[in-house]
């Protein structure tokens, strides 16, 4: 995602309860994070079930479970809200940004704030159970950065959305940090398992299977652990951009599926690597073009976006081959596909869910945010591609931040679509979790 001043830049056994015969408890669903929910999923859109308003952004994936909704918001909260009427059941002042998917195990939920802190609340009533501290939160910086000046300044950077999203597996919680460590925590009592250390920032989310786990890092590296003990059993490097620290970094969090492990990457590349050894199986290019989406993998398929280029993929998850891709104007993508019945959901920086029917190759409906019904003129193009010649005054750094947030006026739906039964739950920059039926 080349910048020239502008944006072109475990398992947790659930009980069925009477309303309800299905869960999204963390993540992408699932410790492997393949993305699939066990769902019929919606065909067409309906109606808004419920909107639920926060203070502030909702970049953080709804977990679903039981008869609540938990998401968090950028506003400092963390709130659960009823699955059927979409009213406020309870919420937990942070007190600092939550862009941190929850997780939701043995009656606590789990989750990371800017402040640092790692949370353990008890699900029922939102009350604290206890907190570990980091060595501190912090985003992705570089001199130079996406070619912005003053070239000698480290810039944090604007597009560095996301905290890692935690993983519960065999009585453990795992997830990464801006400190630069991937944590393992007793999940009961919050007390340090081990911790391993990295050469920067961690943002993507760790993903287990068959007892290691599989997390990228914006050192440029992608580690696999093993899970009991934070032993490294392998490393893969990805590429790297000293100059402007544009196509370096892995905020893609991972999926495993069949001994195969699929990540993309700011170097541009999506990967397939070996789950056992780390030996790279196949390279798909996008030409410069960043995946930050985290893949979904489904019968011998995989599929992901990009950023820029506004691409969504499928790909033979065997051979890395092309099968299918649809083009979105030029609007990037964030979010990541949800895989329910026949049909992938994902959001995009346009502000609306996007579904594809998997048979037919082609878009079946979309949903605009309010947001997007709001702003969106002011900030698309005739041609319906990103007017970020509006949102980017210059290459100076502060009106590249500004430009971000101007882009992100438009309802930007940066939350991973969750399907759950027959409705899909989602955030969005507009402030609003969505529950669409």
């Amino acid at each position: 995602m080349r910048l020239k001043f502008l944006w072109v830049i475990v398992v947790t056994v659930s009980v069925c309860v009477p309303a309800f015969c299905a869960d999204a408890p963390m993540f992408r669903g699932n410790p492997q994070h393949s993305g699939v929910y066990d769902a019929a999923g919606v065909a067409k859109f309906s109606q808004v079930k419920w909107r639920f308003h926060t203070g502030g952004r909702v970049i953080s994936s709804p977990a679903v479970f039981g008869e609540v909704v938990i998401v968090g918001s950028t506003d400092g909260n963390l709130y659960a809200v009823d699955r059927e009427s979409g009213a406020l059941k309870w919420k937990f002042e942070a007190q600092s940004r939550i862009t941190s998917s929850p997780a939701v195990s043995e009656g606590l939920v789990y989750f990371g704030a800017y402040d640092g802190n790692f949370y353990a609340l008890v699900a029922a009533t939102g009350r604290l159970k206890w907190k570990f501290q980091t060595a501190g939160e912090r985003r992705y910086a570089g001199k130079h950065l996406h070619g912005s000046q003053p070239a000698a300044e480290t810039m944090p950077d604007p597009f560095d959305f996301y905290l890692s999203s935690p993983v519960v597996w065999n009585g453990g919680v795992f997830f990464g940090s801006g400190d630069g460590n991937i944590y393992a925590l007793n999940a009961a009592s919050g007390t340090l398992k081990w911790k391993f250390k990295t050469g920067d920032v961690v943002h993507a989310s760790p993903a287990i299977a068959d007892s290691t786990l599989f997390i990228g890092s914006w050192d440029s590296y992608f580690y696999a652990l093993d899970a009991a003990t934070g032993k490294e059993r392998w490393r893969f490097k990805t590429g790297e951009d000293p100059d402007i620290h544009n196509q370096v970094g892995i905020q893609s969090s991972a999926a495993v599926v069949d001994g195969v492990v699929y990540f993309g990457c700011r170097d541009s590349n999506f990967y397939a690597l070996d789950a056992a050894t780390g030996q790279k199986k196949w390279t798909f290019s996008n030409q410069g073009s960043w995946v930050i989406s985290s893949p979904a993998v489904q019968n011998g398929r995989v599929y992901f976006a990009t950023s820029d280029s506004g691409l969504f993929y499928s790909l033979n998850a065997k051979t890395g081959s092309p099968l299918f891709s649809l083009k979105f104007q030029g609007w990037p993508m964030f979010s990541s596909p949800a895989i329910a019945g026949n049909l992938i959901y994902i959001g995009s920086h346009m502000g609306k869910l996007i579904v594809i029917d998997i048979a037919a190759q082609k878009t079946s409906w979309m949903f605009e945010t309010e947001g997007a019904k709001q702003n969106a003129a002011a900030w698309t193009k005739p041609d319906g591609t990103p007017n970020y010649e509006a949102a980017f005054a210059s290459d100076f750094y502060d009106d590249l931040v500004t430009g971000v947030s101007k882009m992100m006026a438009v309802g930007t739906i940066l939350s991973s679509p969750v399907v759950v039964d027959r409705v899909i739950y989602f955030g969005s920059a507009d402030g609003n979790l969505y529950a669409l039926i």
